[in-house]
């Protein structure tokens, strides 16, 4: 989970829609299942079959396009899902009364009115993997797995139509194809690699790219004989400047929090280019997969080699072409939510490597507290246990003020309504397929079933016996990796974080103020009161003083600080 310029995760009440694939069918089988919608696609735009998911987007607005209000911060349209296997050009995947989808159960619950309605096909790739599997996904086009975004995705022009029971069959035809990316141009300032990776592609069975994007010190080009200490930024897919490096302050945005971050980047950019600010490289790494926006930068038997990939491609491709101090002491991580547990966790399981981490609001890093499920303990994920007569429903999502905005079982709904077999694109798939076992049918095995919520607890253990549960590996390989990770850990979080993360940090630091032999001198520290997701205690800014003063710190003699510390 993490903070996204397009808000991945919204408001959400779904039900579940279990997949179809259909072709134009008469009228009268169709009886008591009206009404229906039929998408198809002519040769002239894909020539070939579709393997993939289509969906229907019903709205009362048509700006932005119904497509585009999908996954909106403040925003619920109605959407129904469909996957489709080899459809030819010209057959119709079919959306009618017995596809459930979200917020409504089915097309037989949408008010008599009139609406926008639009088609949009997510187009999946082949993949024959190197572990023997051959599974159908969507090969990441270098827009951060966003189906409704995506270049080659197909879709209908909005149509205005009325709505009500006696609505037969609406034929919507995918003639738009989505462009391709338009990556930013670099600068003086902003550099951007993309290579293919031979670990991920190998693993794949097919070209599959990693990237990053640089920003570099004050007269980076003056100095050809400097070296400079590096913070490698996790984040979610983001072509943007790491540490949210803007050129212009924002006035005016959807979200008060994303205006908040904007803002202080552009401060960041003031002072990054006088005189007297710290001279550092900051990168921020790319690295979707077919399942997310994002790897979790691990290795994953379901997604891969990534970890291996960014240690043993990435980073050495930017250490070789960017004069960056190869050294320990001068690398530093950060990164916040999925970025705050990726920047933990790449600390943890290479303590040798980087210097130390400043970790904000990480994912769950203790699945005792998956937010809030205890995964080992817990038989179902949906319920609050030790209740006998009433049935509580468990929350994923809450305001500061403690008002629950959804619960596991809508969001559970909600992914299986974007993608089966746990290719949603969303947050709970993407923790399976990065820290569960593949299933015998290629795919993420669920850690719990997504309609009734029971708890698979093999695919727990296997991912706490994995290392995947951050916590319980520190107490399994503290004699090992202690030792290596000594002031190292620095870790920040509301106490009122929307997604309840800060409870298993709070378990982290009963864990890490108890390690002995030695002591882990980790640093915990909260927002109070009623601080939520996005809570920092200090600006981008002081971020940077922070971490040079750090790295200064623990830097050795003769390593010529006077270079890059201002």
């Amino acid at each position: 989970m993490a903070i996204r310029r397009r808000w991945r995760i919204v408001p959400l009440l779904v039900l579940f829609s279990y997949w179809a694939v259909a072709q134009s069918v008469p009228a009268a089988a169709r009886a008591g299942a009206t009404p229906w919608f039929e998408i198809t696609f002519p040769a002239s735009v894909h020539a070939e079959p579709i393997t993939g998911r289509g969906f229907l987007v019903i709205t009362g607005a048509d700006k932005p396009e119904p497509r585009l209000q999908i996954g909106s911060w403040t925003q619920e349209v109605p959407i129904f899902g469909v996957d489709v296997s080899q459809l030819q050009p010209g057959e119709a995947a079919v959306i009618d009364a017995t596809t459930l989808g979200y917020p409504l159960k089915s097309l037989t619950e949408i008010p008599a009115g009139d609406y926008y309605v639009q088609a949009v096909m997510n187009v999946y790739t082949e993949f024959p993997r190197a572990d023997g599997h051959t599974i159908w996904a969507h090969m990441d086009q270098w827009e951060g797995q966003d189906f409704n975004a995506s270049p080659g995705n197909l879709y209908s022009k909005p149509q205005r139509i009325h709505f009500d029971q006696e609505l037969h069959s609406v034929k919507l035809e995918l003639r738009e194809l989505i462009p391709q990316v338009q990556v930013p141009p670099d600068s003086d300032w902003v550099k951007r690699i993309k290579f293919q990776s031979k670990l991920l592609s190998e693993f794949w069975g097919k070209p599959v790219y990693l990237g990053a994007t640089i920003l570099l010190p004050k007269e980076y080009d003056q100095h050809p004989n400097v070296r400079y200490p590096v913070i490698y930024e996790q984040d979610h897919f983001n072509l943007d400047p790491p540490l949210y490096f803007r050129e212009e302050r924002l006035e005016h945005a959807e979200n008060e929090l994303w205006k908040q971050y904007a803002n202080a980047g552009f401060e960041l950019q003031q002072q990054w280019r006088g005189p007297n600010f710290p001279r550092v490289i900051a990168v921020r790494f790319q690295h979707p997969t077919p399942y997310f926006d994002d790897s979790y930068a691990v290795n994953s038997a379901n997604d891969g080699p990534y970890g291996d990939a960014i240690m043993q491609e990435l980073i050495p491709y930017i250490e070789e072409h960017f004069r960056v101090i190869r050294e320990p002491w001068a690398r530093m991580l950060t990164g916040a939510s999925t970025g705050g547990w990726e920047s933990l966790a790449l600390q943890v399981f290479h303590p040798d490597f980087f210097g130390g981490t400043w970790t904000f609001f990480p994912d769950p890093i203790d699945f005792r507290r998956y937010q809030l499920v205890n995964i080992y303990d817990d038989d179902n994920a949906f319920k609050v246990p030790g209740f006998q007569w009433v049935q509580y429903e468990r929350p994923w999502r809450r305001t500061v003020e403690g008002q629950v905005l959804g619960t596991l079982r809508q969001l559970s709904q909600w992914e299986e309504v974007l993608g089966s077999h746990g290719r949603s694109g969303q947050q709970l798939d993407a923790w399976e397929a990065v820290y569960g076992p593949v299933g015998a049918d290629g795919y993420p095995q669920p850690l719990w079933d997504k309609v009734t919520g029971k708890i698979d607890h093999t695919v727990a253990l296997y991912m706490r016996d994995h290392g995947f549960d951050l916590d319980y590996y520190l107490q399994q390989n503290w004699n090992r990796v202690g030792p290596k990770l000594v002031d190292k850990i620095h870790i920040y979080c509301g106490d009122m974080d929307n997604y309840y993360l800060n409870l298993a940090v709070y378990k982290m630091q009963e864990v890490l103020q108890t390690a002995k032999s030695p002591a882990a001198n980790a640093t915990f520290e909260y927002g109070r009161p009623m601080k939520g997701h996005g809570w920092t205690p200090f600006s981008q800014v002081e971020l940077v003083q922070n971490m040079v003063e750090f790295i200064a710190k623990h830097a050795p003699a003769g390593a010529g600080t006077q270079n890059w510390k201002y």
